[in-house]
């Protein structure tokens, strides 16, 4: 089995003008282009990483050819990242990327909703799809609804690509009244934050988180 640089090497040496892979990778640029397989599935065209869900569009601009990777290869060899036509750093490459990633995330989940919307003649979820679509996330009672609907339905999604709501004083009364199976249901969707005041109103992580 051949190691990791000579994986990337034998990638991309033979797509570019260069013959080394530090000035190799100075060809190349981030394209924009995004895509979600839904499922962690293909591979990176890169360095051969399997079970990626989220590919990106990386091209050469001596050349005009292109590969599919994962968002790490591009921060790991300093794959040209712009925005407005600026060449970012790392730091701003890593920020654009991740904005990607949560945009694609925030995209699956309005799909799944959509799709338990028109299978379920339902108020609530019609109302929580509404709800989710202006203010891109859900309140805990909405989310309760969506996922144990979501489940019962088997609609593919992520529990963790949902945001929860706790704003509002009365979203944390509904946290604190809530029963603790559905705490536990929404609990992939709460942040590292909102379970510590779950854990404050007197409930507990599931046994699996």
């Amino acid at each position: 089995m051949s190691s990791y640089p000579q994986r990337v090497a034998d990638n991309i040496l033979p797509l570019s003008v260069a013959g080394s892979l530090p000035d190799a990778f100075k060809e190349w640029f981030f394209t924009e282009r995004t895509e979600d397989h839904e499922q962690p599935i293909e591979d990176c065209e890169l360095c051969n990483q399997e079970q990626l869900r989220y590919h990106f569009e990386i091209e050469n601009r001596n050349n005009s050819n292109r590969l599919w990777v994962g968002s790490s290869c591009i921060l790991k060899f300093n794959v040209a990242v712009f925005e407005n036509g600026k060449l970012l750093n790392e730091k701003g490459a890593e920020k654009k990327l991740n904005t990607l990633i949560n945009k694609m995330r925030l995209e699956s989940c309005i799909n799944a909703l959509k799709k338990l919307s028109s299978l379920e003649n339902n108020d609530i979820l019609e109302n929580a799809l509404n709800y989710y679509l202006k203010n891109k996330c859900l309140t805990p009672k909405f989310a309760f609804v969506v996922f144990w609907r979501l489940k019962a339905n088997k609609i593919d999604h992520h529990p963790s690509f949902f945001k929860i709501n706790l704003k509002k004083d009365n979203f944390k009364n509904d946290l604190k009244n809530m029963q603790l199976d559905r705490v536990h249901l929404i609990w992939p969707a709460l942040s590292s934050s909102q379970r510590k005041i779950a854990i404050k109103f007197g409930h507990y992580a599931p046994k699996n988180a």
